[in-house]
């Protein structure tokens, strides 16, 4: 399967790389959920979660088997973080020969402390021309796109203006903008009116991100930025219908009510895709997904708080059991 920004039907619609969250089982819940509605693999791009490119070059195995993915994820973009442009390159090199994503995203837009104190995500904006030479090097490691995923600047919401041109001319392929500034955080609304700037700052597809919570948002997000698209983050979490959702919206239907028995039939087989790639005693590792399944569900608090304690999948499916 081969992956092509420019001729994807508009809008696209990804499902955003997410840390400890958007791995192979999360990502193939995605595709059963738009697989049983009629979607093809297309109307959705999944971005896996973000690996450390110096991790893969030291052969990490816990690394190198985040980057193991499932045919049905497919298409489906690699995200990896780095600072150097040859350690990048290779990390590419590597992850390519063995699994063959359709396209490697970088990571310019992380603003958490344990990343950019190492010259890594969101500090990359403060750097331009390393910036360059990460795509650089990356794009002659690889044929696949390479995209970047940038914030609207480090404190000021208008260096992605100047940022994303530097990385149009060192040949990035699509633009992932996220509508704050790195000393924002997740605090303040997305500003995506100046995601929209940056749009027609640069004549490469860009994507809007950044509060996009529901399905009925992401017409709203489009349409205020101008964007070929949308990369939907937390949105998606506990929420795989969200891109169903929005196809039914688009085409001026009422999407189907998310039923207790659909949920439920849904985290069921999270859980045994979850089992499937790390192991049947990692339950513990998968309650962080019910409570996101489970936020504003009425009457499911005391499940809910026994569920947060098991750490067997039959216990858990016991109690979901109880709950139909």
């Amino acid at each position: 399967m081969t992956l092509s920004w420019q001729s994807l039907p508009r809008p696209i619609i990804a499902l955003s790389p997410m840390a400890d969250m958007t791995d192979s089982a999360f990502c193939r819940v995605v595709r059963a959920v738009n697989a049983e509605a009629g979607m093809t693999p297309n109307q959705t791009v999944m971005f896996r979660e973000m690996v450390s490119s110096e991790a893969v070059i030291r052969g990490n195995d816990k690394t190198l088997g985040m980057t193991a993915l499932h045919a049905d994820e497919r298409p489906l973009v690699q995200q990896i973080f780095g600072s150097d442009p040859a350690t990048m390159a290779e990390a590419v090199r590597i992850i390519e020969a063995e699994h063959h994503p359709e396209g490697f995203d970088v990571n310019m837009g992380c603003p958490v402390y344990k990343i950019v104190s190492n010259f890594n995500g969101a500090a990359l904006m403060k750097e331009p021309e390393r910036a360059a030479a990460i795509v650089k090097a990356m794009k002659a490691a690889t044929n696949v796109p390479v995209s970047v995923k940038i914030r609207l600047g480090w404190s000021d919401p208008t260096d992605a203006l100047t940022f994303a041109k530097v990385l149009e001319d060192a040949g990035v392929n699509l633009l992932t903008v996220h509508g704050r500034t790195r000393m924002q955080g997740y605090s303040g609304v997305a500003d995506w009116e100046m995601v929209g700037n940056v749009k027609r700052a640069v004549s490469i597809p860009v994507l809007c991100n950044g509060d996009v919570h529901k399905a009925e948002l992401i017409t709203k997000a489009l349409d205020v930025s101008g964007c070929d698209g949308v990369l939907i983050a937390r949105g998606a979490l506990g929420n795989p219908w969200i891109f169903r959702d929005f196809t039914a919206i688009a085409a001026g239907e009422t999407p189907p009510i998310i039923t207790l028995q659909e949920r439920i039939r849904i985290i069921t087989l999270h859980l045994a895709l979850h089992c499937e790639q790390y192991g049947p005693e990692s339950v513990t590792t998968f309650r962080k997904h019910l409570s996101w399944y489970f936020k504003g569900q009425p009457n499911v608090k005391s499940h809910r708080e026994r569920m947060m304690t098991v750490k067997t999948r039959e216990e858990l499916e016991s109690i979901l059991n109880e709950m139909k």
